[in-house]
């Protein structure tokens, strides 16, 4: 006999959720001293998962698919139609693998070292203040799109980083700049689109081992290539996440300067930066939840599932979880000195199986790109942070600190 889900009360509770963002699902899980509940969202039923537990069945892709999980306003701006998040089974392990293509080590080096060239760039041009949050995108626009061999002229490139920029700002947006970044997703989309087309009539050649070249030539399960629109999504799939990665940019500098203590750690040594990195996804809010769809009906530890319910995992309460987290609001690089690997307990950009799964494919650029930061703004620059409002909403998606994070006095260290 199967036993009832935690239900919270209401006819619909999807005013709360903009209300309390981040904190939705975790003040609910605490609140029901469970890691599953049920909840009415947009009019629709909706179980929350979280917790290990919860997210190593979240990922079990017999159990649940992403076709019809992401609502529509996402697709028309974040996520693009019938890119690899909406696909499942066999077709989404063969798209998947197109992505995972490009993710050996030499290539990601190449990024990083295209990444440090364009920071070298603007920081030794900028006079008097920088916001950050605002150079960080330029820096990994121009990175990206000479990384994924498309062209970027420079007449273009303010416009072209807006596109992108809106694309993971305007998902959750109301009114005005929904509309403008679902403009911004047709314009990208286009752009895209037009040097599809020059690859494969052989007017544009970019490398091989690009993002442009082997997604134009790819071929689906089925043998055919696939249609130019559909590679127009993935290409921005390649340049709108890295674009995103100024958030975590944001975040990581931010963190050299509200934790003296850990900076002094990194500077001597005894911190290494792949454990500052992964504190910072781990601490700081990014994206707060994903969604999926059952399969079929299944029972799991007595809760009864129906297939086509929505679900959602909790992935910044699941970051924050004092069941797999020793002090979780505390910011400890340390941590990841002794940590026990799980691909459900740390998930900031998703979980389960990178090469095969729904977990993040450029999850290992992330991370280099933020270690480059880390070299940048503690070893090879100087900077100082004005008074400014660094306080950050757990409302607003994506969340940032007011000011963006002006810097000022930047230099080179001798």
């Amino acid at each position: 006999m199967t036993r009832p889900i935690p239900k919270e009360q209401g006819l619909d509770h999807s005013v709360d959720f903009l209300r309390e963002g981040y904190h939705f699902v975790p003040n609910r899980r605490k609140g029901f001293q469970s890691n599953i509940f049920e909840t009415r969202l947009l009019g629709e039923r909706a179980i929350c998962l979280g917790g290990e537990d919860g997210a190593e069945l979240f990922y079990d892709a017999e159990r649940f698919v992403r076709e019809d999980a992401a609502p529509k306003r996402l697709l028309k701006t974040l996520f693009g139609e019938d890119g690899v998040q909406t696909l499942d089974g066999p077709a989404h392990t063969h798209r998947k693998r197109m992505f995972m293509s490009l993710m050996f080590p030499g290539n990601i080096d190449r990024l990083t070292r295209l990444v440090s060239r364009e920071w070298e760039r603007a920081l030794d041009r900028a006079t008097g203040e920088i916001v950050l949050y605002d150079t960080a995108q330029e820096v990994l626009m121009r990175a990206v799109c000479e990384w994924a061999g498309v062209p970027l002229a420079e007449a273009e490139v303010e416009k072209r980083t807006n596109e992108m920029r809106l694309l993971f700002e305007s998902g959750t947006a109301l009114g005005p700049k929904h509309f403008r970044g679902r403009q911004a997703r047709s314009s990208a989309e286009a752009w895209i689109r037009e040097m599809v087309e020059e690859v494969r009539t052989n007017r544009l050649l970019p490398n091989e081992k690009t993002a442009l070249y082997e997604f134009s030539w790819h071929r689906d399960e089925t043998g055919e290539l696939l249609p130019a629109d559909v590679v127009a999504v993935e290409v921005i799939n390649i340049l709108r996440p890295t674009v995103a990665v100024s958030i975590y940019v944001l975040f990581t500098v931010l963190a050299l300067h509200q934790f003296p203590e850990a900076r002094a750690k990194l500077v001597a040594g005894s911190v290494n930066p792949t454990w500052f990195v992964q504190e910072v996804r781990r601490f700081y809010p990014f994206f707060p939840v994903t969604a999926a769809r059952v399969k079929q009906d299944f029972e799991w530890d007595g809760y009864a599932f129906e297939e086509g319910t929505l679900v959602l995992l909790d992935l910044y309460g699941t970051n924050h979880d004092p069941a797999h987290w020793d002090e979780p609001e505390q910011f400890m690089p340390e941590r990841f000195n002794d940590w026990k690997e799980s691909p459900f307990t740390f998930i900031p950009q998703g979980g389960g199986d990178a090469d095969f799964g729904h977990r993040c494919a450029g999850e290992h650029v992330t991370i280099a790109v933020m270690k480059e930061t880390i070299d940048v703004f503690l070893n090879r620059y100087r900077h100082t942070v004005p008074p400014q409002d660094l306080s950050y909403s757990f409302v607003d998606l994506p969340s940032l600190p007011k000011s963006k994070l002006v810097l000022t006095e930047i230099e080179r260290r001798t």
